[in-house]
């Protein structure tokens, strides 16, 4: 295919910008519009990108590489293979339906559009790059326009959020930086020139010293986006404090990049590191998971039922990155996506309910079907979708994940663990999620009826846009897996290969 479809995807965000810019001001309506254009034009793009991948094929498709400064070996390189085609296309839904999430946005709209769109410029970038110069410039952009989107526009606290956000994130990339340079300089010395190609980096052989070092630079580095117990602390808050379309990718996607760079960076690059520094992250992950749900299921307010609860979520894809198999890998890159949409759909219900009700507060709220049963029917099917319910897209994720941890046979802690020990401990969690869920769902909207919300509306019109589409894709996933299974499992293999052929070292326990 000649025509540069990734890129168009990149661009369209940054073409509306620039558009916006034009704009007056005043013209809210024209710049809500002009938004809704550009997310959509990167969606119908996405989903074609999608429907083309020849996932028998596999490898690395839609290729453009542009030479951009030779002496040091970068290149505007770009391509999708089976683990980032699904993260391209599950941004482009996140962002088009958080759009229409933020459609009763009055404060400076015109500022809250432009950053929204250069925030998710940078996410589309990483997801694409195969050149890791670009992929970490990406990753820069997509994180710092949150400090200013939250700061701005958030609320509970919006400038302790968004300030604790920036600080945890940007220590984050400095060690991820490090470890970039130090690849750089390694490979440099190995090949004889100077490039940032992550597959000709992927190529080189790094002595096990090496990679165990760098390994864990990215392991923090990108662990604290994921994040990864104990460098969670940044999230939670910053889900409550961001507006409602920040949430959204806060948690559907930014999330996902923290993941997704541990795995094309740190794992792909590094496999006998992550062999090493594995069963750190297994354990590790198993506190994410049950420490997650705990908090959850005491939390009085909706925002942070859905914050924690996405730390604890997260947790399976770490496990699944820890097991280092094809069926874990698989279901980690999936839950990836199952996790970003559902979590998309929960923030895109609370902004709903908190733009009408003013608060977020469980045990103010009661009986909100009788008010609300568009949104109440979309809260419950993300609440089933939470807690594994067979049918829909988590269940399939998360499936794949226990088998593929629970097939590993590894002794950890000197024989007191295993890893089907730990897979039985996050199994676990499913029952803690399904008890804060089910209480949050029966109390929010199917508790006892308080007059004072009977002036509340149910959701209608644009409102209606993210329930339609995030439901709609949770259902048609769940159902039909194949159609994002075996596109994830033909970019899992190659892998794979690579971790099986890596010399077997013992973890760090």
């Amino acid at each position: 295919m000649n025509f540069p479809i990734l890129t168009a995807i990149m661009l369209a965000p940054v073409v509306g910008l620039l558009l916006i810019l034009l704009i007056p001001e005043r013209e809210e309506l024209t710049i809500k519009i002009t938004a809704a254009v550009a997310t959509f034009v990167s969606l119908v793009l996405a989903i074609l990108a999608y429907v083309l991948f020849d996932h028998g094929r596999g490898g690395l498709q839609f290729l453009q590489d542009i030479t951009w400064v030779p002496s040091f070996g970068i290149n505007y390189s770009v391509g999708v293979d089976g683990m980032s085609m699904p993260m391209v296309l599950l941004t482009a839904i996140v962002i088009f339906t958080g759009v229409f999430a933020s459609w009763d946005m009055t404060k400076r709209v015109k500022e809250f559009f432009i950053f929204l769109l250069m925030l998710v410029t940078g996410v589309f970038g990483v997801f694409i790059s195969r050149d890791l110069f670009f992929f970490y410039l990406f990753f820069e952009v997509a994180v710092i326009p949150m400090y200013l989107l939250i700061g701005i526009w958030g609320s509970t606290r919006k400038e302790y959020a968004a300030m604790k956000l920036t600080l945890y994130l940007l220590v984050g990339s400095a060690f991820a930086l490090i470890g970039i340079i130090a690849t750089f300089l390694y490979a440099a010395q190995q090949l004889g020139h100077a490039t940032f190609d992550i597959q000709t980096l992927a190529a080189v052989k790094y002595d096990l010293g090496f990679q165990k070092f760098v390994f864990f630079l990215m392991l923090i580095g990108f662990g604290v986006l994921v994040p990864i117990w104990p460098l969670h602390l940044w999230s939670p808050d910053g889900h409550v404090a961001a507006p409602t379309a920040v949430s959204m990718l806060h948690a559907g996607v930014l999330m996902k990049l923290g993941a997704y760079g541990l795995i094309r960076v740190g794992v792909f690059l590094f496999p006998e590191g992550a062999k090493y520094w594995a069963p750190l992250i297994a354990v590790l992950c198993i506190v994410n998971v049950v420490y997650g749900a705990m908090i959850a299921m005491v939390q009085k307010d909706l925002k942070f039922v859905i914050g924690y609860s996405s730390v604890s979520h997260m947790g399976y894809v770490l496990l699944g990155i820890a097991a280092l198999n094809t069926l874990s890998l698989n279901g980690a890159v999936a839950q990836m996506f199952a996790h970003g949409i559902m979590t998309a759909l929960f923030f895109a219900l609370v902004g709903n309910v908190y733009h009408k009700a003013h608060t977020r507060e469980i045990a103010r709220f009661g009986g909100l079907a009788h008010q609300m049963p568009r949104v109440a029917a979309g809260f419950l099917i993300g609440g089933l979708a939470s807690l594994g319910l067979p049918g829909l897209n988590n269940f399939v994720a998360e499936f794949l994940i226990f088998m593929g941890s629970f097939t590993r046979e590894q002794s950890l802690l000197g024989g007191l663990l295993s890893y089907r020990i730990l897979s039985v401990l996050a199994i676990s969690g499913i029952v803690i999620t399904a008890t804060y869920v089910l209480r949050v769902v029966k109390n929010t909207f199917f508790g006892p009826r308080k007059t004072e919300w009977d002036h509340l509306e149910d959701a209608h019109g644009v409102e209606m846009v993210p329930i339609v589409v995030l439901v709609a894709t949770l259902i048609l996933f769940g159902l039909l897996p194949s159609l994002q299974i075996d596109m994830i499992n033909s970019g899992i293999a190659p892998l794979v290969a690579k971790i099986e052929a890596a010399k077997a070292i013992g973890g760090i326990f």
